[in-house]
């Protein structure tokens, strides 16, 4: 990390808050210094050293301020004032912003840079992190956003603590992020940590961290992730869309089964990144074959979690790391009260000893489950390909809408024509003959609405359409319906 990259706090602040609308909520320090031990005389001397080279008189700074107009609650550190550990005071400033976020009803954005606890006051300062927690989590039990941008370095009992609890998290670029710290495990251990792992950048791999941000770019994110969810506590009336109207229950031919899976693996073809990009929103992961945004349909918004086509074209698909993300993103939506928008376009999950051993068909079954009892609205969109566990895990909702091609399948073709025929040549007809297609499962009553279009800006607007007439009228979660099935005599 250069030298650019460790921002002061006030540096940081000045950058993401608009000018002049900074309030600080810290109160002055008087607590005399004390350590674990009682001898306090070499910690006041720190203390004092740290105060003058900072600038700051302690590790954090609190306040309000406005991002992009609105107003938010924010807690940062102050790295230069002793690693930005937590003491007493500290712990104590931070638990009291939080508490007033709450009250006023205002998101709150942590943007911690820690070594952890302070060690000269020990347990006594060690045990702040259970109070902080205790505020975080009474501010999102309020049904208020929780934000975290993690800045270079966050260790120990601050990632283990407020810095791994935020409804999205981001992190700087090249940010060391880990729970022990690296001169720590090779003082403990007598050998350095493997490079690599305490990254922001494999910790967005692994999906421990949503993205990674520039500090540069961290205004404007905040400002449309705010911007998104101001609008989601005041919609708006739906707007009128040049669109097709969708249709329900239409149905296409079996005999165009083949040609509707052969045109959903089409490179070309229109997915996630622009069905997003048809509407207003705002991206909070932007890598991976799963991707999470807030979007706006006709003023009304929902957090969209779903399969990105280019990363799996490129190889990636789907494993357990990313399902316990999609499983993080809808508990968020349900402290936030936000509908979900899943979007089903996969060729299938990963096929890997490293799948089989992180417990895929485990967050397949945790992540329906979610979908299945979270208390906000639902929506699942089939918009190409769904095939396998993958699939399944997005499809539990309340409305189901499918572009008219679309398709959901035990396997792709080509599997179950090697499990019935043991051949691959059977796959055109095992496509017919499965009833994948949107159309055969709108006439079973297990799809509500499918968008049959030319083209792909028709379809995608005729989706977002569907789904903005439905959040628009108030629409009350239903877990029985999402768990419907085809009747036994359905053909």
């Amino acid at each position: 990390m250069g030298e650019r990259a460790r921002l002061s706090a006030v540096d940081l602040r000045d950058m993401i808050v608009d000018d002049g609308s900074w309030e600080s909520l810290d109160t002055s320090i008087v607590r005399p210094a004390v350590t674990s031990d009682g001898d306090d005389r070499a910690y006041a001397a720190d203390l004092a050293r740290a105060r003058e080279r900072s600038g700051s008189d302690e590790s954090v700074i609190t306040g309000t301020g406005l991002i992009g107009g609105r107003r938010a609650a924010i807690v940062l550190s102050e790295f230069g004032f002793l690693g930005g550990s937590i003491g007493r005071d500290a712990g104590s400033r931070i638990v009291d912003a939080v508490g007033r976020a709450t009250r006023e009803g205002l998101p709150l954005i942590a943007l911690p840079a820690s070594g952890g606890t302070r060690m000269q006051e020990g347990t006594a300062a060690f045990l702040q992190m259970v109070a902080i927690t205790g505020a975080v989590t009474a501010h999102k039990a309020a049904g208020l956003p929780y934000l975290v941008y993690l800045r270079h370095p966050t260790t120990g009992g601050v990632f283990a603590s407020w810095g791994s609890l935020g409804h999205v998290t981001w992190a700087q670029s090249g940010a060391l992020v880990g729970f022990l710290g690296p001169r720590v495990y090779e003082g403990l251990y007598g050998e350095p940590f493997p490079d690599g792992v305490q990254t922001a950048e494999n910790l967005v791999r692994t999906t421990v961290v949503d993205d990674v941000v520039e500090p540069e770019a961290l205004a404007g994110r905040l400002s449309s992730v705010l911007r998104l969810l101001a609008l989601h506590e005041s919609p708006k009336q739906s707007n009128t869309v040049d669109a097709p109207r969708p249709t329900p229950g239409q149905v296409v031919d079996a005999e165009d089964a083949w040609a509707s899976v052969l045109a959903t693996r089409e490179p070309r073809r229109a997915g996630l990144i622009e069905f997003l990009a048809r509407g207003d929103s705002a991206a909070l992961s932007d890598a991976g074959p799963l991707r999470f945004a807030l979007s706006s349909f006709g003023g009304h918004v929902a957090l969209v979690v779903g399969y990105d086509r280019l990363s799996q074209e490129n190889g990636e698909l789907p494993g357990p790391r990313h399902l316990r993300e999609a499983r993080r993103a809808i508990m968020a939506a349900g402290d936030l009260s936000i509908p979900i928008v899943t979007i089903i376009d996969t060729p299938g999950a990963e096929l890997s000893v490293v799948a089989e051993e992180g417990g895929l068909a485990a967050q397949i079954a945790r992540c329906t489950v979610e979908l299945i009892k979270v208390p906000v609205p639902t929506v699942s969109v089939m918009l190409g390909q769904g095939a396998g566990g993958a699939a399944l895990a997005l499809f539990p909702a309340d409305l189901r809408v499918a572009r008219a091609d679309a398709w959901l399948s035990p396997l792709p073709p080509e599997g179950a024509s090697l499990i019935v025929h043991r051949d691959l040549d059977h796959a055109d007809e095992m496509a017919a003959r499965q009833g994948i297609l949107a159309g055969r499962l709108a006439a079973q009553g297990m799809v509500d609405v499918i968008v049959d279009a030319d083209s792909d800006a028709d379809a995608l607007a005729g989706i977002r359409e569907a789904i903005g007439r439905y959040l628009a009228s108030s629409p009350t979660p239903d877990p029985r319906a999402r768990t419907r099935v085809p009747a036994a005599d359905a053909r």
